[in-house]
């Protein structure tokens, strides 16, 4: 009976604490990062969807404008759902660095990701480990409609 009543002690004191015990998990959430999700390219021909991949960022081809058949990379593998941006990790200044593959070439690029704005995603790809060797893309966060077959993007309005 005695250990019941200070293990109830013992609760009753620690209840004003256990509110603390969530703020980790709030604080996580609210660093969670925000370049997660759908982002429309530069050229508006291309959605990708940024997730999780472990404990880094990844980023497929999940929409794409294109008329006639599903475009295909030098390995002639169909580039819808095809995985461009691999391997980014924190870095500094709010960045993410990782890898970016063309295609088309099947060369595959040190990059950079950052948000520049809440909805405005920074892409900066680059050679010889050099990011002044490199060009930027700015993409937006994507709120147009659902993909069709084989990643075929809705009509985009002019």
């Amino acid at each position: 009976m005695r250990w019941g009543r200070l293990f109830a002690g013992a609760l009753l004191c620690l209840t004003p604490f256990m509110g603390y015990a969530e703020a980790p998990a709030v604080s996580q959430a609210a660093t969670m990062p925000s370049e997660l999700g759908l982002w429309l390219s530069a050229g508006k021909d291309g959605v990708f969807s940024i997730e999780h991949c472990g404990n880094a960022l990844c980023g497929k081809l999940v929409g794409m404008d294109y008329d006639g058949e599903m475009p295909k990379d030098v390995w002639g593998r169909a580039e819808c759902h095809l995985w461009i941006l691999t391997d980014f990790v924190a870095a500094e200044d709010q960045k993410w660095r990782g890898h970016i593959l063309d295609p088309r070439s099947g060369r595959i690029y040190q990059a950079y990701i950052w948000l520049s704005e809440p909805n405005v995603l920074k892409l900066r790809g680059f050679v010889l480990g050099m990011p002044l060797l490199g060009q930027t893309e700015t993409w937006t966060r994507y709120t147009g409609g659902s993909f069709g077959p084989q990643c075929k993007m809705p009509p985009q309005p002019h």
